[in-house]
């Protein structure tokens, strides 16, 4: 799938999360997908100039994505600094980015 990043004017790049419980959003995509998920700029414009939910998968199905869009309803833009290493977890749906920096080991 080819997309491109989008990078705010302090050259961060911008993530997608989806909040909210019933189904994520990247955490949810098909193996192929995940990455772009996460990152099309395409969709980062649409969730940033406030899209609502029917026009922000209307959009996704048009860009050829055949992901599950159920958290579209709860996408949000999170900006980090490029190069850093983070995951997005889910939990019933309600996905949260925790960077490698915020996680607490205990051995």
């Amino acid at each position: 799938m080819e997309f491109q990043k989008r990078y705010d004017e302090h050259g961060r790049v911008a993530v997608l999360v989806s909040h909210g419980f019933g189904a994520g959003w990247s955490t949810w995509a098909d193996d192929s997908e995940a990455e772009a998920m996460l990152f099309d700029s395409r969709v980062v414009d649409a969730v940033l100039a406030g899209q609502d939910v029917h026009e922000i998968e209307s959009l996704v199905e048009s860009l050829g994505y055949e992901s599950y869009l159920g958290g579209a309803d709860g996408l949000r833009v999170y900006w980090i600094e490029p190069g850093t290493r983070f995951t997005v977890e889910d939990y019933d749906g309600n996905e949260s980015l925790r960077t490698f920096d915020d996680l607490c080991y205990v051995a």
